[in-house]
């Protein structure tokens, strides 16, 4: 099943209508949805779709031969070229109606075999696909390796793509789709845990309860979801257990620099690399206020550290300490202890990201009362709210995010108005979320009042 990528595809078939050549680069973290996402691009189109492996140079070339010998059947008798250039420029001369399209997946395994395919790549590139008609997508999931050795600056291939592309996680709209037998409150529960990664939303049975997916599709030792997060650290890093202490300690609320370097014991000269690359990794973010200005984010002790990944998030903080009783089995024991009691707390952050999802689409749109140039968290030294939303003629958008069984009522608005005062707007708006609905004198009162809006889960249906 593929689910959304609207967007995506939309990149991909306005660069194959241009005509020359296009080289784009498509890369993201494993298990986005990249190669099925190609698929899905190139399905109605001729084309040539090469799957890369671990393997030596010369078996590579072998595979990358059969593919293109199978599409254009110009060669009984030739079974694999003897080197790249030839392979490509077979490729560029081909006789093929319309455009050429070459898809090259998880192409760092071909570079890894040999490290001249860039350059003879660019080279093959300047002299003849540049002014052909020619689409060739390379693409990866090793984030260090696509951004470093591929696109930095000093890699032959350097300024001659037309587009990149850094794919990330589908947002709640679409993640929802993978859960239609699942009322709302259900789909918000299961994409907190699992995020917007199409392989973990395949995981997870929604004819099942979400308490029944947890125990069977990722507590249960041999399950898909139960050592993924380990295989991904494996394969992206070394000095895992380094990296996991960090995670962990991230996942458990520990979200200043100061706190993280306390609780794992890191000397703060080494503790800034190792965030550095789960950031450049797509892992972990560094957060700041949504009105902080450029020149406090340059402050290494400022900005919040947290978790970007949902099923990360949710491994670290309730798999990650309680390996040894899931080794042994005791699934029932550290679901109904340390999963359960939390969960209602766990999917409460995520309601936040919801919330704000929707209020960048509705400002997409124009279906907030102003045009807004960020919207994000905010906070200080003593205060924090949910979401605030801004732009530049000091309007202003104030937001409070509640996933808990009661009504929100008149005291949350007012705990909110008096907060909204610190930022000293000249207009401004209040957006309350409930899980649960709001008190009759709050709903009166929003009915009232034009800058009081009040949006439900009922709201959240397309």
């Amino acid at each position: 099943m593929f689910v959304g990528r609207g967007k995506e595809l939309a990149f991909f078939e306005d660069r194959y209508s241009n005509t020359g050549g296009q080289l784009i680069v498509l890369y993201g973290r494993r298990r986005i949805g990249k190669t099925e996402l190609l698929r899905e691009f190139s399905k109605d189109k001729a084309h040539v779709f090469y799957s890369c492996t671990e393997t030596t140079d010369d078996k590579q070339l072998e595979g990358f031969s059969r593919r293109l010998f199978k599409l254009y059947r110009e060669s009984e008798y030739l079974t694999a070229f003897t080197q790249w250039e030839s392979a490509f420029e077979y490729f560029a001369k081909s006789k093929v109606e319309g455009k050429k399209l070459l898809v090259i997946d998880e192409f760092p395994y071909m570079v890894k075999g040999n490290r001249s395919i860039p350059s003879v790549l660019q080279n093959s590139w300047d002299a003849i696909m540049k002014d052909e008609n020619i689409m060739i997508v390379l693409c990866g999931s090793s984030m260090s390796f696509m951004e470093n050795e591929i696109l930095g600056e000093k890699n032959p291939l350097f300024g001659r793509t037309t587009g990149i592309y850094k794919m990330d996680p589908l947002g709640f709209s679409d993640a929802r789709r993978f859960f239609s037998r699942y009322d709302l409150e259900d789909a918000i529960s299961a994409y907190g845990i699992l995020g917007g990664v199409p392989h973990y939303l395949k995981q997870f049975d929604d004819g099942r309860t979400i308490k029944e997916n947890i125990k069977e599709s990722i507590l249960s030792k041999g399950s898909t979801l139960y050592n993924e997060v380990e295989f991904l650290m494996r394969q992206e890093l070394r000095e895992t257990q380094v990296y996991n202490t960090l995670i962990s300690v991230i996942a458990m609320g520990n979200t200043k620099l100061n706190e993280i370097h306390q609780k794992t014991g890191i000397e703060k000269a080494k503790i800034g690399v190792y965030l550095k690359n789960l950031i450049d990794l797509g892992i972990i973010v560094r957060e700041f206020p949504v009105t902080e200005r450029l020149k406090a984010k340059v402050n290494v002790q400022r900005g919040l550290y947290k978790i970007t990944d949902q099923y990360f998030k949710f491994w670290y903080r309730f798999l990650y300490p309680n390996i040894s009783e899931l080794e042994e089995h005791e699934v029932d024991y550290v679901f109904d202890e340390f999963i359960e009691p939390h969960m209602s707390e766990h999917t409460s952050v995520v309601f936040e990201e919801i919330c704000m999802e929707y209020l960048k689409k509705l400002n997409y749109r124009g279906g907030l009362p102003y045009k807004l140039r960020g919207i994000g968290r905010w906070w200080d030294k003593r205060n924090e709210i949910d979401i605030v939303g801004f732009n530049d003629r000091n309007e202003y958008i104030f937001c409070e995010c509640k996933w808990r069984n009661e009504f929100v009522g008149e005291k949350v608005l007012r705990n909110l108005e008096e907060k909204s005062r610190l930022l000293k707007a000249d207009k401004g708006a209040y957006y309350l979320f409930s899980k649960s609905g709001f008190t009759t004198g709050l709903m009166k009162e929003s009915s009232e009042r034009e800058d009081v809006v009040l949006v439900s889960l009922d709201d959240f249906a397309e």
